[in-house]
């Protein structure tokens, strides 16, 4: 994990098509601004996860088939 330290308007580029801003900074909450291409998906990771979850709980297979 790379950490670093940034001020409000700061930019950080990953490869060449990201781009992520520092826009606030205030007490302990940083906002952030992504810049990516549109096929590219930016997910929060507490919705990813949930995400994951539910993608699991769809493809299990169904075992009780009542007929």
């Amino acid at each position: 994990m790379l950490v670093l330290s940034r001020k409000v308007g700061d930019r950080i580029h990953i490869g060449p098509d990201v781009a992520i801003t520092i826009v606030k900074i205030s007490g302990g909450t940083v906002r952030i601004g992504v810049e990516a291409p549109p096929h590219m998906a930016i997910v929060r990771d507490e919705l990813k996860e949930s995400i994951e979850r539910e993608i699991n709980a769809a493809i299990q297979p169904v075992t009780d088939i009542t007929t």
